[in-house]
């Protein structure tokens, strides 16, 4: 159920947040009568993440050690304007100034503050900024080791997903889950809206090929916030020797699967914008390939080619060059023959079109994939086979419906919203 406050709430939580520099009203309590969901205007109200509801979860954190599983997403937002526009305070600094006694930060992929590439190790440091230990995980350990817990009263995960199985912070949130299990530390995840929460789609991993590209047998694109998918991780009995943490989920506000959001910080170095977190579902499965998917350019996930695609199929032709977020990206420096899908209008299924167009125009099919990372991005042998083989995109998407329906049902039970 969709948790609504009224308009005097929205007054509230503009003071909470600029109390990331003073103090926390916890008087009053948000509503939820569903009729204040309007303004005079007749206009839905903004969405409210997690990290701003701070009434919700700051008692849960007031005299205790706490540790913060955190990157450049993690935010709370100042004002009630459209969020990409306004400015914001992290997490980490607003709660250090509210006095909240943070220990450590441990981070994810790309990073605390999302600079590193992607697969790119990350190593243990300090924050320049707040002098805070940083764990990595994602460097030599991917899980907190219990050493790391000690002394810790509760964990705070706080990180923008966009909701695709191979993006691997749902992979780190399921590793922090069962260590906090495994250890009794109780664990607090602060929710954010999914990009890509308004479809379920794609291959579903098997679990022959689990990994920390896909640790569970879902699909490709699993339609839940971060929040409900934390809540099947626990039911689902996903943790090892099926135990379960002790999880708090502080849910979202003015928010379904349906409410578009844009999301204001790019989430990893690769995903600039909308139109390629939306494509990113279909240009991902590049990514276990040797054609190149925009890394290198401007425009990552939103144009794909290789030297390699018959020349006289495309007219368009880029070359990818070492830049932010990728300092070796596939075909450097060579001409990629492909399309610009930057104007393509928003998606809501996963497309092949794109993946079997560049395998029927490679020069040499050869070239065209590396098997044992297509097998893990995409979660199964099947797909390669059936592109190889010559089956259609509708003959391919048919062969997922029995998982998708099976899927679907589960789903369903943990949904917040």
């Amino acid at each position: 159920m969709v948790i609504f406050s009224n308009l005097k709430n929205t007054f509230l939580l503009w003071f909470l947040i600029v109390s990331a520099c003073g103090n926390v009203d916890k008087s009053q309590k948000p509503a939820s009568d569903e009729t204040d969901l309007k303004n005079a205007s007749d206009q839905i109200l903004p969405v409210v993440v997690g990290a701003n509801r701070t009434e919700k979860y700051l008692p849960m954190l007031q005299g205790k050690k706490v540790a913060v599983v955190a990157n450049q997403t993690s935010v709370l937002f100042k004002g009630t304007a459209d969020e990409t526009t306004k400015s914001h305070v992290h997490l980490v600094d607003s709660l250090l100034k509210l006095g909240i006694q943070i220990q450590k930060v441990f981070a994810p992929e790309h990073g605390f503050r999302g600079q590193a590439d992607a697969g790119e190790k990350v190593k243990d440091g300090t924050d320049t900024k707040t002098g805070l230990p940083l764990i990595s995980l994602y460097g030599k350990n991917r899980k907190p080791y219990p050493e790391h817990l000690e002394n810790l009263d509760v964990i705070l995960f706080d990180i923008q997903d966009v909701g695709v199985r191979f993006y691997t912070y749902i992979a780190t949130l399921q590793l922090v889950m069962e260590a906090c299990a495994e250890n009794g530390i109780p664990l607090i995840v602060l929710d954010r809206p999914n990009p890509n929460g308004h479809y379920v789609d794609g291959p579903t991993m098997e679990a022959a090929h689990t990994g920390f590209l896909g640790m569970t047998e879902i699909p490709l694109v699993y339609g839940m916030s971060i929040g409900e998918y934390s809540k099947m991780i626990n039911g689902e009995g996903w943790l090892n020797d099926s135990i379960q943490a002790d999880l708090t989920v502080i849910p979202l506000e003015n928010y379904t699967h349906q409410t578009a959001y844009s999301l204001p910080i790019r989430p990893s170095p690769n995903l600039p914008n909308d139109t390629a977190i939306n494509l990113y579902p279909s240009l991902g499965l590049f990514e276990g390939t040797n054609i190149n998917a925009g890394r290198g350019t401007e425009f990552q996930f939103q144009r794909y080619g290789a030297s390699f695609l018959d020349k006289s199929q495309y007219s368009f032709k880029y070359w990818p060059r070492p830049n932010f977020g990728s300092k070796n990206p596939k075909e450097n420096g060579e001409v990629c023959y492909g399309k610009d899908l930057s104007q393509q209008p928003k998606m809501s299924e996963v497309s092949l079109q794109w993946l079997l167009d560049a395998y029927m125009n490679a020069e040499d099919k050869s070239k065209v994939f590396n098997t044992n990372g297509f097998t893990r991005h995409a979660g199964t042998e099947k797909l390669q086979q059936q592109i190889e083989a010559g089956s259609t995109e509708e003959e391919i998407k048919a062969s997922w419906q029995p998982d998708l329906e099976k899927f679907k049902k589960i789903r369903k039970k943990y949904l917040i919203y």
